[in-house]
């Protein structure tokens, strides 16, 4: 019994710092992707696309262990799509507060197709094969 603990533990600890990191660097990379479409329209476009770049590297520097954590407890597929629920998560909140868009029903339609590929993806949770080293 006390194995078992272990093992759920384990799964939850990696679970919660995988989307702790894909959390935080989803953050950052709506802001490099769509932050300087309200704040750098009146610039050049290359220089949004360096200021976008710069911040993008704090992005890679979470995401990158977040998917070194989460790999081998979850398939590459399940990784792939906790991404997109988290980008989906992360970017409804700045679409309306930050960039001040309306509020639709199609974000939440999107959020339900998001829950439909969840649960396929998820209903088996066996992780590949594959285990980086």
């Amino acid at each position: 019994m006390e194995q078992l603990f272990y093992v759920v533990e384990t799964v939850m600890s990696v679970w919660l710092k995988t989307s702790f990191l894909q959390v935080l660097s989803n953050f950052f990379m709506t802001f490099a992707w769509y932050g300087h479409l309200k704040n750098l329209g009146h610039r050049a476009w290359y220089v949004a696309a360096l200021l976008s770049w710069g911040i993008v590297l704090f992005e890679y520097l979470l995401q990158v262990p977040a998917n070194r954590i989460g790999y081998g407890t979850l398939s590459l597929a399940q990784l792939k799509l906790l991404q997109e629920v988290v980008t989906l998560s992360v970017f409804i909140p700045f679409a309306l507060y930050y960039m001040l868009q309306s509020l639709i029903l199609d974000y939440l339609w999107a959020g339900l197709c998001l829950l439909g590929a969840v649960f396929f993806i998820f209903r088996n949770c066996n992780p590949s094969p594959g285990v980086m080293p």
